[in-house]
């Protein structure tokens, strides 16, 4: 299922990460797993954020992904399911 997460890192934490060098480990090994079909970083509020599009193949997929920045740098994370204008439109299809 094509998903939407967006992972916030607080500022004290993502510094420690890029001091350490974590903080690029794990966004490295995110995307070497992931393999998102599209990936962006900015900030926002303050915090360095991470706005990823991918394929969820299984739901317990999200913990290998997602605990590494949980657990290493405090970040917040918000995951969504969602869809492109051709799955829109094949939904809308399916409705009738």
């Amino acid at each position: 299922m094509r998903m939407m997460a967006t992972l916030r890192v607080p500022v004290e934490s993502g510094s420690r990460g890029i001091r350490e060098g974590s903080l690029p480990q794990l966004v490295q090994g995110f995307l070497e797993k992931a393999r998102p079909e599209s990936a962006y970083f900015y900030v926002e509020n303050g915090r360095r954020t991470m706005r990823v599009v991918f394929d969820l193949a299984k739901s317990n997929d999200m913990m290998p992904y997602f605990e590494p920045f949980l657990m290493g740098l405090d970040a917040e994370l918000e995951i969504t399911p969602v869809m492109n204008a051709e799955e829109l439109a094949a939904g809308f299809q399916a409705m009738g």
